[in-house]
C-alpha cells in the first residue's frame, strides 16, 4: 500500500510538470535572478563539452558555466530561455526555447545551434513553430520532443524533420547503441519505443522525471524525490545508486557510465562514481524548474 501511494504521488507531481511544460504559454514575462550573473534558476539542461571539458548549464536566462571561483558566468550574450538543450559533440550545442524579454524573435525559437560552445547561436529550423522541451542526439540524428504540438520529431540535419508518435512527455532518452529504442517519461511512467519513436508502449512504473542514456548498460533516471536510479538492461530493472541533494530535480545528463550531472532546486551536482556521491558545482535559487 505504501509503495502504491508513493507511485501515485510521483505520478501526480509529474503530471503537473507535464501540464506546465505542455502549456505553450509565453515565458517572456518571467524574470529571475540569473540576469545579474551571480545566481541561476530554472535549470533546463546540462552538458560537458568534449572540446573543453567544461560544464554548461542551460537556464531560463541563458547558458552559464562556472568561473574559476565556481560562480555562474554567462556564456555569450544571449539571455534567452533555453528549454531543450544537448551537447552534440565538440563545441556543438543544440537547443530550443523562447527569446529574452524585448526580443523581436518568434515566441518559439525552434531548433537553434551553436558551434562555439554557446557563445553564439543561429536558427536551424522551425522558428515560430516549435518549442522543444527535450532534445537528444545519437548516431548523427537529432530527437526532439515538441511540447507545442505534443509530438516526437526526428531529423538527420536539423532542418528537415519527420513527425513520429504523438505523446505527452517530460523527457526523452535514446539508446546510444540502438537509436530505434527511445524512452519517454510520462505521467503513467516510462513509455518505450523500439521503432525509432513511431510508436510507444503505454507508460509503466517507475515514474521518473528525467532520463539519460550514457552507454548500453548505463541508463539513468531521477525521480521526483531526487533519487538517482540506474538500469543496466534498458529499463527493465532499476537500482537506486544515490540521492541528489537539493530537492526536486530539474535536469539530468549522464556524460558516461559513471559521470552524471543533475540539477535540483538547490543547484547543479556532479558525480563521477555512478551516483554514489555528489559534489556541488553551482548553487541555484529555488525554482520549479519548468
Amino acid at each position: 500500500m505504501r509503495k502504491h501511494q508513493i507511485a501515485l504521488a510521483a505520478s501526480a507531481v509529474l503530471a503537473l510538470a507535464l501540464a506546465a511544460c505542455s502549456s505553450g504559454g509565453d515565458h517572456s514575462e518571467r524574470s529571475g535572478p540569473a540576469s545579474s550573473g551571480t545566481s541561476i534558476s530554472h535549470i533546463h539542461g546540462l552538458g560537458i563539452a568534449p572540446a573543453d571539458k567544461r560544464l554548461y548549464v542551460a537556464t531560463h536566462e541563458g547558458v552559464f558555466t562556472p568561473d574559476k571561483s565556481g560562480r555562474p558566468q554567462r556564456v555569450g550574450d544571449s539571455k534567452d530561455d533555453f528549454m531543450g538543450f544537448t551537447v552534440a559533440g565538440g563545441k556543438t550545442f543544440l537547443a530550443s526555447g523562447h527569446p529574452a524579454p524585448g526580443s523581436d524573435a518568434p515566441a518559439n525559437r525552434g531548433l537553434i545551434e551553436s558551434s562555439d560552445a554557446g557563445t553564439t547561436w543561429k536558427t536551424k529550423s522551425l522558428a515560430g513553430e516549435v518549442d522543444f522541451h527535450a532534445l537528444d542526439y545519437a548516431k548523427g540524428t537529432i530527437y526532439g520532443y515538441d511540447s507545442t504540438n505534443g509530438v516526437l520529431r526526428v531529423s538527420e540535419d536539423g532542418i528537415h524533420w519527420e513527425n513520429r508518435a504523438e505523446l505527452q512527455a517530460l523527457d526523452i532518452a535514446v539508446n546510444p547503441t540502438d537509436p530505434d529504442m527511445i524512452l519517454a517519461t510520462t505521467a503513467d511512467g516510462i513509455a518505450q519505443s523500439t521503432d525509432g519513436g513511431k510508436t510507444f508502449s503505454s507508460g509503466k512504473q517507475p515514474t521518473p522525471a528525467f532520463v539519460s542514456w550514457a552507454a548500453k548498460d548505463a541508463l539513468y533516471s531521477i525521480d521526483t524525490s531526487g533519487a538517482l536510479h540506474r538500469s543496466t538492461d534498458g529499463g527493465t530493472t532499476w537500482k537506486v545508486t544515490g540521492v541528489v541533494p537539493g530537492g526536486r530535480p530539474q535536469a539530468l545528463t549522464a556524460v558516461d557510465a559513471r559521470h552524471v550531472l543533475a540539477a535540483t532546486e538547490g543547484g547543479v551536482y556532479e558525480s563521477k562514481n555512478g551516483g554514489r556521491s555528489f559534489a556541488k558545482r553551482l548553487a541555484a535559487e529555488s525554482s520549479d524548474g519548468h
